[in-house]
């Protein structure tokens, strides 16, 4: 069943917290190397496609809990 409090949509949260996560280590390793205009980009994509496992597996559990 879905929460109506937050709209039922729990899988786009794991792409808000990979993105934040990606940019955050994307511009750290940038600040620490000099390059933040290489590894920034890089970090974000790589958030996002965290983004989208966390999103699939948390809703692969909701589908789970439904049945």
């Amino acid at each position: 069943m879905k929460d109506k409090k937050d709209g039922g949509n729990k899988g786009s949260t794991g792409m808000v917290l990979g993105m934040a996560i990606g940019m955050s280590l994307g511009t750290a390793l940038g600040a620490a190397t000099g390059n933040i205009n290489t590894y920034m980009p890089i970090g974000l994509s790589v958030g996002m496609a965290l983004g989208l496992v966390i999103g699939s597996t948390v809703k692969k559990d909701e589908d789970d809990d439904d049945e």
